[in-house]
């Protein structure tokens, strides 16, 4: 059976480190945040950290709370059917209810969770958007509060500390993927 692994978590935690890893194993990756880019750009607005946020805010607000779920439900079920998918960027808990309701329990959530200290550190390094202390903490606030991000890592089926360094961190991930196939070898006997 096909794997469908969202993988969550606040900005510098390392999601993109995961996502990568299980991209190289074979896993069609869909990017949430494709969407909005993509829209933005139909509209002309330029992408900044700033605009981000805005145009993000302002198509949930438009369409919903699980706005991106909903355009990218085609996407993801398309690829899913082909193979092992991971979804880059879920975010809010509205999202994650429209996708449990269409895949339910072959959707599986992974947390990927770091110290804040160093994912300020992290997001203040990194080539693309970098964020200053001030914008990253109001980006965390503004993610919690308005976008409702904490339920999905929260309620997450598995958790990786991504506090070392990235082999640690694919370890990690290469451990949980051992536990997804022996629960899908486990349900597999069940059926026979």
């Amino acid at each position: 059976m096909n794997q469908l692994i969202a993988v969550v978590g606040m900005s510098g935690t390392g999601k993109s480190v995961v996502t990568e890893y299980l991209e190289q194993k074979g896993y069609t990756k869909i990017y949430f945040g494709g969407v909005i880019y993509d829209k933005m750009k139909e509209e002309k607005i330029p992408i900044t950290p700033e605009s981000q946020r805005e145009f993000r805010e302002a198509i949930r607000k438009e369409l919903g709370m699980g706005a991106v779920a909903t355009l990218l439900l085609p996407k993801i079920t398309a690829a899913y059917e082909k193979g092992d998918t991971v979804l880059d960027g879920l975010y809010s808990w509205d999202e994650y209810l429209i996708l449990k309701e269409v895949f339910g329990n072959q959707l599986k959530l992974l947390a990927v969770v770091t110290r804040k200290d160093l994912r300020y550190k992290r997001v203040g390094k990194r080539k693309e958007r970098p964020f200053n202390l001030e914008e990253i903490e109001e980006r965390d606030i503004s993610e919690i509060e308005n976008l409702a991000k904490g339920g999905p890592i929260a309620f997450a089926d598995y958790f990786v500390l991504n506090n070392g360094d990235r082999e640690d961190c694919k370890k990690q991930v290469r451990q949980i993927l051992e536990m997804l196939e022996k629960e899908g070898n486990d349900d597999e006997e069940d059926d026979e």
